[in-house]
């Protein structure tokens, strides 16, 4: 096969709806997953990183690095080959303290070229697309540079829409405190709760939200007679 047919080829399933639970995803790619448990959770997002392995599309998957060995389970008991799509580069599992809180803390630029560099680098070994989930209820934790992450998140909406990649950032409901998912709520144009996939009425514009976080941030001028 020549170069333009290569092209041809990848352009065609770059343009392949992604389905996601019970709605394909527009250009809104990124997502802020609840869950109640990992049954709920494998039920509804197995599908997704199957369709995706299937069109021999990128994963990259960040888990709890308590539940590396279980995530891998439930993979091959779904019907993944994780020995194939681990030995042909397709598949990538990485866990928290190697990715998000790499030398034991957070820091949101790193993380964010991070992640610009993975949807880089899939394109580069020529993935079609990558399918990005990670898991994110570390964040509840009193984590060095956790303040940051609310940030990191919003900033994600720079970074996520110059690509046709999806970015799923998973969070089991029983493990994250109230405010920190509300205000992860409010980061994300896509929302799966439920099992169902919707545009995010609670979602704030980056630019918007950003300036809350400054202002909650600073400490309030006391007004004097």
């Amino acid at each position: 096969m020549n170069p333009t047919q290569d092209n041809t080829k990848s352009r065609e399933k770059d343009n392949q709806p992604m389905r996601l639970a019970n709605a394909t995803l527009g250009q809104h790619r990124h997502v802020c997953a609840f869950f109640h448990g990992a049954e709920e959770e494998y039920r509804v997002l197995l599908p997704f990183v199957k369709e995706g392995l299937a069109r021999g599309e990128k994963a990259f998957h960040i888990v709890d690095p308590k539940l590396r060995d279980e995530h891998l389970q439930r993979l091959s008991s779904g019907g993944v080959d994780v020995r194939s799509v681990e030995k042909n580069g397709q598949f990538e599992l990485h866990h928290w303290h190697e990715v998000y809180l790499r030398d034991g803390h957070f820091d949101k630029d790193r993380m964010l070229a991070c992640m610009q560099d993975v949807l880089e680098q899939s394109q580069r070994d020529g993935f079609p697309l990558a399918r990005v989930m990670g898991h994110a209820e570390w964040a509840s934790g009193d984590w060095p540079g956790v303040d940051d992450f609310l940030e990191y998140e919003c900033r994600l909406n720079d970074i996520i829409p110059k690509y046709k990649d999806a970015v799923i950032c998973l969070y089991n409901l029983t493990k994250c405190g109230g405010n920190l998912i509300i205000d992860v709520m409010r980061t994300h144009p896509m929302i799966l709760i439920g099992g169902i996939v919707q545009e995010n009425p609670f979602f704030v514009p980056p630019d918007e939200f950003l300036q809350e976080l400054r202002e909650r941030r600073s400490p309030r001028t006391k007004v004097t007679a």
